[in-house]
């Protein structure tokens, strides 16, 4: 269904169309960095959500819940707040909000990233042409979305996209936008450590959805200071060979591709965070050729 305000000619006020925003948030987020992620991603966009699902993923301090009472009440769209009363991680946040949503299709962000102001224009464009998925570049940032320090491209095209998923995530997963039925034919968000994201993908291009990226960075990214250090350790070590001993399993990857992939992605999990971070911005964070092997 049309939103009334789709068909506006009013320059002032930004058309709408027929999709939903999810954004979970918890605890540990910063109340300024969720109100810039909202204001980009509603009062600012060229093609606005038709509503906002915010999913408070446990208790969060007095300053956060004020942020989201006050976004409640000043949204330009509707906004409903479910709120989980402990915190029960993405997987099962992303979930919960995507029972919902009111609309077929759903667009992801997170409570301390910044979307640029045509990006669900621009995804939208593509989800009426018959994609089921539609992620974009993004620009990573410290303190200031205006000063990027990095730039994740993800691979385009439906068959670079299956290459590259056989050894990398081939999508950028805060700038995910998707239809809901393609999520419910492979069964949503599964538990996955931290790959929760590059699991969906992977289920969802094997399922035989259309999926598509925009080259271009269309979502700012705020790097923290331990984002490298959480990629690494044992633990995302065993979670990375549990992924592939499911695409073996599925049979997208080949055993020798099996191989490869767990010992040197293994490896990659291991080394020390300083070493991750300048191995994954001069290669994966700017988009591998699509894999040979």
């Amino acid at each position: 269904m049309a939103d009334p305000d789709a068909a506006s000619p009013d320059p002032a006020r930004p058309a709408r169309a027929d999709f939903s925003l999810l954004l979970p948030v918890y605890g540990g987020d910063d109340p300024g960095f969720l109100r810039l992620a909202f204001e980009s991603s509603v009062d600012l966009q060229t093609l606005r959500p038709a509503e906002a699902v915010i999913v408070q993923d446990g208790p969060v301090p007095e300053a956060l819940a004020a942020e989201l009472a006050r976004i409640e009440a000043e949204s330009p769209i509707p906004v409903r707040v479910v709120r989980l009363p402990e915190n029960r991680g993405l997987t099962e946040a992303l979930n919960r909000g995507l029972e919902a949503c009111d609309h077929p299709v759903v667009a992801r962000m997170d409570a301390d990233d910044v979307s640029r102001p045509e990006r669900f224009e621009r995804q939208w464009e593509l989800l009426q042409r018959g994609y089921d998925l539609v992620g974009t570049g993004m620009e990573e940032f410290e303190s200031d979305p205006g000063r990027p320090s990095g730039l994740r491209t993800p691979p385009v095209g439906s068959q670079r996209i299956r290459d590259h998923a056989r050894t990398h995530n081939p999508f950028n997963h805060p700038t995910m936008m998707y239809r809901v039925a393609a999520l419910e034919r492979v069964g949503r968000y599964e538990p996955f450590g931290r790959m929760e994201d590059y699991w969906l993908g992977i289920r969802l291009i094997d399922s035989g959805a259309r999926v598509e990226n925009i080259a271009e960075p269309l979502v700012g990214y705020r790097v923290g200071s331990g984002a490298f250090a959480r990629r690494g350790g044992w633990s995302e070590a065993r979670t990375e060979w549990r992924l592939q001993r499911e695409m073996l399993r599925m049979g997208f990857v080949t055993p020798g591709q099996y191989v490869r992939n767990v010992v040197m992605k293994g490896l990659y999990r291991l080394l020390p965070a300083g070493v991750k971070r300048v191995l994954f911005r001069r290669l994966i964070g700017r988009g591998l050729p699509a894999d040979r092997g």
